[in-house]
């Protein structure tokens, strides 16, 4: 297996491996999108015929990673990323076919100036060159940023938790053949093992172009405070709820249960309700209730344990992100209670309001500085397959290059290109020729 690299090797070989993708990223910047797209579908076809040995290096992490989590060192939510099976590994292939239908974001005509007669300026879209992105128990993740990587015209250095390397192995190695097959560098598509190969990429910078952090907190944070590559991501996701006065009960009871339980262990999900106190005597038994039905555990404020004494106090730990099913309550006084704890409290991921008051809406998708804010609709369709990008890398929270869930455009920049005809500077600052900058 990869990981069994000397310690005395790694940084050398991770180096290389560096060098091979850098290499790699300038054949795909060259690639039409009909071979792109040929290429992730031979990757989907591959996938499906090998199947069975997936699921079963899969299995064998499973197996391993159970072992984690009796002694405490992974936590049952990572467990339930880490599982695969036959429906969610044709997910997998589903979501590789879906970026092969996607327009291809590189080599596009931003913008076009004339600047005299004979001298044109473009501004054309064009791949990053190499990502790196280290993840945690997420399999998915493994094909999902392959194919967009591909389609965008960008090498890939993955490194999955130690938790998920045999599934890792096994899939890289499968879409390392397809790309063999069809004619594109394997390096293309690499993958990095053990906890010290994640030091040794940080450190290089030159043939780099961004890292993807997918993963907690911890994580995150270690690889902003520990390179110099740009980084995108998101530390974590807290993400909100606002039942406004003027909600229908039924849909908001129905929205925070699909954002809570529907899949709790994902940084979309819900992990505080915000209740508007002219309806909360009312509404709060009632969301008890439902949550209850799906063993969902409440803590809350003073205020909301004044209506429901059975819920534990939140002891003032509104930024917290569960990942499980466990959910907080507050009771604020209206609309602006709800944005300045959002504003506070939460993590610029996802949050939610549900009203029927347009005016309303209006103000909190203004003002909640998130990536995503949504009105009567679940924080689960923070997603970029959901949002019809086919896939994503991650999702950001920045506000520079890539907000939100983060596709193909994500993944591309921009150069700008000058065609000429044999003009000086000096003929310009001579003012013998004048610039006519003209635009399409």
């Amino acid at each position: 297996m990869s990981a069994t690299v000397p310690a005395s090797e790694l940084k050398w070989h991770v180096e290389e491996l560096a060098r091979a993708a850098k290499a790699a990223s300038r054949t795909l910047a060259t690639l039409s999108s009909e071979h792109k797209n040929q290429v992730l579908e031979a990757i989907a076809q591959a996938l499906e015929k090998n199947a069975k040995p997936i699921l079963a290096a899969n299995g064998d992490d499973v197996l391993d990673a159970k072992g984690l989590v009796e002694s405490g060192e992974l936590s049952q939510a990572l467990l339930k990323r880490l599982k695969l099976d036959e429906a969610k590994l044709a997910d997998m292939v589903r979501s590789v076919r879906a970026v092969a239908q996607l327009a291809d974001p590189s080599g596009r005509i931003l913008d076009r100036t004339l600047l005299d007669e004979g001298l044109e300026l473009q501004k054309v879209s064009c791949p990053l060159g190499v990502l790196a992105v280290i993840f945690e128990a997420r399999p998915d993740a493994v094909t999902q940023i392959s194919a967009l990587a591909l389609k965008s015209g960008n090498a890939v250095i993955l490194k999955g938790g130690r938790e998920v390397e045999r599934t890792t192995e096994v899939l890289v190695d499968v879409m390392r053949e397809a790309l063999a097959s069809n004619g594109i560098p394997q390096n293309a598509i690499c993958a990095v093992y053990g906890r010290e190969a994640v030091s040794a990429l940080l450190k290089l910078e030159e043939m780099i172009d961004l890292v993807i952090p997918r993963g907690s907190n911890a994580l995150v944070q270690h690889v902003q405070r520990n390179t110099r590559i740009p980084v995108l991501g998101h530390a974590d996701g807290v993400c909100h709820v606002y039942v406004d006065a003027a909600a229908d009960e039924a849909m908001a009871l129905k929205l925070v249960v699909d954002s809570k339980v529907q899949y709790p262990a994902v940084c979309n999900a819900l992990e505080t309700v915000l209740i508007n106190q002219s309806i909360a005597t009312s509404f709060l038994p009632k969301l008890l209730e439902r949550l209850g039905e799906k063993n969902v555990r409440v803590r809350g404020c003073a205020r909301s344990q004044a209506i429901a004494p059975e819920i534990e106090s939140v002891n003032g730990k509104w930024h917290m992100e569960y990942s499980d099913l466990i959910a907080a309550v507050r009771i604020v006084d209206n609309i602006d209670g709800a944005i300045d704890h959002i504003n506070c409290y939460g993590s610029h991921h996802t949050d939610a309001i549900i009203t029927n008051d347009t005016a309303a809406a209006k103000r909190f998708l203004d003002e909640v500085d998130s990536a995503n804010v949504f009105h009567n609709a679940s924080t689960r369709f923070s997603d970029g397959y959901r949002y019809g990008f086919g896939s994503e890398v991650g999702i950001s929270t920045s506000k520079l290059h890539a907000r939100g869930p983060v596709g193909l455009e994500g993944l591309v920049t921009y150069k700008y290109k000058l065609y000429g005809t044999g003009q000086t500077v000096e003929e310009y600052a001579s003012r013998r020729r004048k610039f006519l900058h003209e635009s399409d």
